[in-house]
């Protein structure tokens, strides 16, 4: 399904977000940076551990980084040029409004590089416990405010992995963002 917003094309579709093309691919990260499970291990476990030596390295240079926040590294032997580490809330425990500003962190920070195209997960949704519909809702919130102002990016991919949060964000995403169109 593909939206389009300011003058950005989004696009909702299934799939390995490890497998997708885009100059950036968006981590779902904690604070430290240390890439175990979920989307955070599979993104190593693709693009070799350059990911997570660079991740430790930059944890080392600038401490954790904060909820809400993004870091940079390369992206090994994926597809993208960089990956962005954005660390969404545990939901329950920080604010979901964080989710929120993590997307419009990753994707002030791909424009601020000059990038053209942009994927992300489903944000806090696996070991952080945020329900997707919560999730879709701060994700479409983000790119609803931040896509108008964005020159470089041209495209964002919001890559769900599984059905059922395929279907969530679509019904979400249907409600808060103009133009949808298979």
């Amino acid at each position: 399904m593909e939206f389009s917003v300011g003058g950005v094309e989004v696009v909702l579709m299934r799939g390995d977000i490890t497998e997708v093309e885009a100059d950036a691919i968006v981590n779902a990260a904690n604070s430290y940076l240390e890439h175990g499970g979920g989307v955070a291990g599979a993104i190593v476990r693709k693009g070799g551990q350059v990911i997570q030596e660079e991740s430790r390295e930059w944890v080392r240079k600038h401490g954790p980084v904060p909820v809400g926040g993004v870091a940079v590294t390369s992206a090994g032997r994926l597809k993208a040029k960089y990956v962005i580490h954005a660390v969404g809330p545990r939901c329950g425990v920080e604010p979901i409004e964080k989710l929120a500003e993590a997307v419009k962190n990753a994707l002030l920070k791909a424009e601020e590089l000059g990038l053209v195209s942009i994927a992300l997960p489903a944000i806090s949704t696996g070991i952080f416990g945020c329900p997707y519909d919560a999730a879709a809702e701060q994700m479409a919130t983000a790119i609803r405010e931040v896509a108008p102002a964005l020159r470089s990016i041209r495209r964002i991919l919001v890559v769900l992995y599984g059905e059922e949060a395929y279907q969530k964000f679509l019904e979400v995403f249907k409600k808060h963002l103009p133009g949808g169109r298979l």
